[in-house]
Formats: structure tokens, sequence, C-alpha cells
């Protein structure tokens, strides 16, 4: 039984056949695209669980078919790229990326990503458990994967949702970086700390002003807090 559909974005025809086959071992099914325009297309038909794009790509770029997806879709991207540059690492995030794996890459690593992505926002129907946070004017709804402000649902990646989540659940409670980066990505993310930066500006163009008993707040120095002023039923 497949695990879901991944959808690997490459033009590379040898990487994409060596993540098609290591990926339908695991029990995944896979879809290939080898050009931009050609993603979109197959992921608006297929609609796949989960994208590995290649920034690098014929026709329109991965910045651009990310820029695409999100219009439509919270789906998981994890961005494959030879591009080190922090700039090209933050932009990938800022546009909506979950994740990035920089080449070359170990194929097991890209699994161990996919896996843990998968965790997150993937079949998890046996948990009966409702996980959710409410405050005054804000519901953070992880079984859902489901961010409402004042009654209404945004948009929101399923990495920004965890890192709420994770801050929410645990008010007043200051996070350095490396922390947030080591209990919400976990052992497998091997990125820098500026990616919770990144998340965290996004959050706050969400949520600022939406209330006064609650905000996410910088511990200059230090790290993140979601800070509440007044007790939340």
């Amino acid at each position: 039984m497949s695990l879901g559909r991944v959808l690997v974005v490459d033009d590379d025809k040898n990487i994409c056949e060596l993540l098609r086959l290591y990926l339908e071992k695991e029990g995944y099914g896979v879809i290939l695209a080898h050009e931009g325009e050609e993603a979109v297309v197959k992921f608006n038909a297929l609609k796949p669980d989960i994208i590995l794009l290649d920034i690098m790509l014929p026709g329109i770029d991965g910045w651009q078919v990310c820029r695409e997806i999100r219009k439509k879709s919270n789906v998981p991207i994890i961005m494959i790229t030879a591009k080190q540059e922090t700039f090209d690492k933050v932009l990938g995030l800022e546009l909506g990326a979950d994740d990035y794996v920089v080449k070359p890459f170990e194929v097991k690593e890209v699994i161990a990503r996919i896996k843990a992505v998968y965790r997150r926002v993937g079949q998890s129907s046996g948990e009966a458990e409702v996980k959710e946070v409410k405050y005054d004017k804000l519901s953070v709804n992880m079984t859902r994967y489901e961010l409402k402000v004042n009654g209404v649902v945004l948009d929101t990646p399923p990495k920004e949702l965890e890192l709420l989540f994770h801050l929410a659940s645990n008010p007043n409670r200051v996070y350095t970086r490396d922390q947030l980066l080591d209990e919400v990505w976990g052992f497998e993310y091997y990125g820098d700390s500026r990616t919770i930066d990144v998340h965290v500006k996004r959050l706050r163009e969400k949520l600022e002003g939406v209330s006064d008993q609650w905000s996410l707040k910088t511990v200059w120095g230090v790290g993140y807090k979601f800070e509440v002023t007044e007790n939340n039923d």
C-alpha cells in the first residue's frame, strides 16, 4: 500500500529515477516532472502529498513553481538545490517551502526528511485526540492543520503551524532558536537558526494586532516566546 504520493521535480532524469527507486522501495507513490510547467500541471491534476522541487528548471524555475503552488495549496514542499547561499535558502522558506536539501545529497537524508514531513502532515487518522490550543481570537488545530484568526481560516504552511502550536502550547516560555530547531524541526534537520526568524516573520504578518491578550515576542539575544498577558479559556 502506498504511503502517499511524492512529486519529484528535477531536470536531471538520473536523479529523478534514483529518487523514484528509493521512494517506491519505501512504499511511496512517485510522480516525476522534468520542467516547471509540467510540475504545475501534474500538481493540479494528480494532487501529490509532498513535493521535492529543484530550483534550476527549464522554463519556469522552482521559485515560480513554488509560488504557483502556494497560491492554492499548503502541500509540503522540500526544495532540492545546488545553491548553498543563505539568501537562496531564506528565499525558499519565504516563498513557502518547508525544508530544503542541498546537492549533492544522500538519498537516505532526503527520505528521512520526507518521512519527517509526512509524519507531521500525513495520514495520522489513528490519533483520536484533537491537538488544539485556543486564545482570544486565535485557534491552532494540529489535527486539521488549521489556523483560525477571528474565526477565519488562514492559509498557513505546515511548519509555521507547528512552530506556532509549539510556542502557544507553552505560553510565556522563552525558547532559543536552537531549541526550536531541535524541538519543532527535529533531529533530521540540518539548517541554521535563521530559519526560525523567517517563520516567525511570516507568522507575525498574520497575527500582529489581532489581540491584546497575547503576542509573539522576540526576547533579544535569546529567542522567542508566545506571551500571554491575560488568562485564556
